[in-house]
């Protein structure tokens, strides 16, 4: 179980591709060493032209399903084609193919890493293959290099070629000089047409049951495998080619199962230090469109990094992340399984049916040549392009699945099935591949299809949930309509094409034009009646006249003809002391009168002087200004008629 889940069929439909592209990883890390034949890095990058040929030039190529799958045009590289027309037959190539190869090189001797068995029945298994990838330390992901980001620019994008109806969507690439195909030329058995032989071919008997396309098909991939093991190991004896063939061709049900339309490898050398990468290209069954594509890959894919792209043949999403690859233990040198750490790159090119996507993936276990081969996958994405018939595909349709026998019997005979992409579902006995997610058995192609019911019970995990409603590109959310008429909604597969859908949602009022809803303006009444006003609200407080006086210099008009009753002082009352005190008392104080009766309407004398200190009576004082008189007896006696007389001092008779 890999980490996440994120490599297996449940978490995405590539998982079978990513497998086939995670053991070849392998098989460069443990066979490609001093013995391999290398080319110099200049042959990745020699025919490269400053434009690639029009979509009408490689449409043009006889390829599948009249011409191989793929074929090395000059000056050029090679053009692979794969289309959702041709599943082919599904036969079983395993096993004709090494055979066919022990009749070439011998079955005399072992062959690395399958301990026990005879060479004739050998499988994926006895190598421990195929093997599946994990995600490594983020630490560990290459960086999203010039040559991708460059692909985010906005630039034209070309039309699909018109194919004939039928047809289906095809796809075709160019794959640069420098690799090195482990897939026939033309594909699986049923996918192109081939020269049938009537006698033995390469060691592959006639009259055994095997059908005479099968029998082609896996001559083809015998004598195609014999001459990649021959230009990947010419230096070296011949039991290195056989093993790196054997080898392989236990891998080709792997492969074919996998929905991979080619896989190679690539030997090169840079700066005099080998650099080995891998590419894999393959269709597979994804309708959702690219930004659902992307979002739904950099949340499975958490330790990577992924950006959406313009290409010239549409959008894609591009994806970088580092994983960890297990080498297994026979194939090693010293026999121990171990771990390698591979630099990835994997692009999704949605087709124009809508319901298939194009896969490419290159991987590379040297980071210091990262830069190199992420140019090289830039510019082998630039030379996708497309071509369709014009019908979409059905989004719940089954894919056709590929039987995979694992014993030569006699090949089925060919059954009509609706235009989609390759995808085989089985693999031979060891655990390959999950089949893809919502694909039936092989068993039950030649059946009729489910029905409505199944099929809903069978929709993939992207395709669950509530459904929601889109609104137009013009809709105006804020724009208040008077009668509003629900538009067409667009539809899903789980909506109801005859009857309109009812609007849902809460009800709502819409304020008139001339609606105040801070009131500033009032509201206007709905009767004639005049509107009473709402009661004040606060506390009362009284505005002063302009003529107000808070100093109440001026005095306050009465509010009557009546005289204002002053209100009392308020204080300590004080004596203000006339201007001709004397406070050191050196004129002396009068002293105090004997009590006497004061008449009770003293009339004051006009020329009576100043009393400083108070001691005059009511009677001699013009007046009192302070108040502080009360009548009554006097309380001082009069004033002295005659200052007192002081004695002389006594004489001093002596001086």
């Amino acid at each position: 179980m890999t980490q996440d889940g994120q490599f297996s069929a449940e978490a995405t439909p590539f998982a079978a591709a990513e497998r086939v592209s995670a053991t070849l990883g392998s098989l460069t890390d443990a066979l490609f060493d001093a013995r391999a034949s290398r080319h110099p890095a200049a042959v990745l990058t020699a025919l490269r032209s400053t434009a690639h040929p029009a979509a009408e030039a490689l449409f043009q190529l006889p390829l599948a399903p009249n011409g191989p799958v793929h074929t090395a045009v000059g000056r050029l590289g090679t053009v692979v084609t794969a289309g959702t027309a041709r599943p082919g037959s599904g036969a079983a190539l395993a096993p004709l193919a090494i055979g066919g190869l022990l009749a070439r090189y011998g079955a005399a001797g072992p062959v690395r890493g399958a301990a026990g068995g005879s060479p004739e029945a050998l499988t994926a298994g006895h190598f421990d293959l195929p093997v599946t990838g994990e995600p490594a330390d983020p630490k560990l992901r290459p960086a999203f290099a010039a040559p991708l980001a460059a692909l985010a620019a906005g630039q034209q994008t070309r039309q699909p070629v018109e194919l004939p109806t039928g047809a289906g969507a095809e796809v075709r690439l160019v794959v640069p000089p420098g690799f090195h195909s482990l897939t026939a030329p033309g594909g699986p058995p049923g996918v192109s047409a081939r020269t049938v032989s009537t006698g033995p071919v390469d060691g592959i008997p006639a009259g055994l049951g095997i059908a005479p396309a099968t029998g082609a098909a896996a001559a083809e991939l015998t004598t195609h495998l014999a001459e990649t093991a021959e230009e990947l190991f010419s230096g070296t004896a011949p039991a290195d080619r056989r093993e790196f063939a054997l080898i392989a061709a236990a891998l080709a049900d792997v492969v074919t199962a996998s929905g991979a339309v080619y896989a190679g490898v690539a030997a090169v050398q840079v700066d005099g230090r080998a650099a080995d990468a891998t590419l894999v290209v393959s269709l597979a069954r994804h309708p959702l469109p690219i930004t659902g594509l992307a979002t739904e890959l950099a949340t499975v894919r958490r330790h990577a990094e992924v950006w959406t792209v313009l290409l010239p043949a549409g959008p894609a999403a591009v994806l970088v992340e580092g994983r960890s690859v297990p080498v297994p233990g026979p194939l090693a040198a010293d026999g121990v399984r171990r771990w390698a750490v591979t630099s990835v790159v994997e692009a999704f090119v949605p087709l124009p049916d809508g319901a298939s996507v194009l896969c490419v993936q290159l991987t590379t276990a040297q980071p210091q040549d990262w830069e190199l081969y992420t140019d090289v996958f830039a510019e082998l994405l630039k030379s996708v392009q497309f071509g369709w018939d014009g019908v979409p595909a059905a989004p719940t349709a089954p894919l056709p699945a590929a039987t995979v026998l694992l014993v030569p019997t006699a090949e089925p005979a060919p059954t009509s099935y609706p235009a989609a992409p390759p995808m085989p579902a089985a693999a031979p006995p060891a655990p390959t591949a999950p089949p893809v997610t919502g694909l039936p058995p092989a068993a039950d192609l030649p059946r009729v299809a489910a029905t409505a019911a199944d099929e809903a019970a069978e929709l993939p995990v992207h395709l669950r949930g509530t459904p929601v409603r889109v609104p137009p590109a013009d809709f105006n959310p804020f724009a208040p309509v008077a009668d509003p008429t629900p538009a067409q909604p667009i539809l899903i597969p789980e909506d109801a094409p005859a009857a309109p859908a009812s609007p849902k949602g809460t009800p709502v009022t819409v304020p008139p034009p001339d609606f105040d809803p801070f009131g500033i303006l009032g509201t206007p009444a709905a009767a004639p009646e005049p509107e009473t006003p709402e009661p004040l609200k606060g506390t009362p407080v009284m505005v002063p006249p302009p003529d107000f006086d808070p100093f109440g210099i001026l005095g306050t008009p009465a509010a009557t003809a009546e005289p204002e009753t002053p209100e009392p002082l308020k204080g300590t009352p004080v004596m203000v002391p006339p201007p001709d005190f004397d406070p050191f008392g050196i004129l002396g104080t009068p002293a105090a009168a004997p009590p006497a009766a004061v008449p009770p309407a003293a009339v004051p004398q006009a020329a009576a002087a100043p009393d400083p200190f108070g001691t005059v009576t009511a009677a001699e004082r013009a007046a009192d200004p302070f108040g502080t008189t009360v009548p009554g007896p006097p309380s001082v006696p009069p004033p002295p008629t005659a200052p007192p007389s002081v004695p002389a001092p006594e004489r001093d008779p002596f001086g």
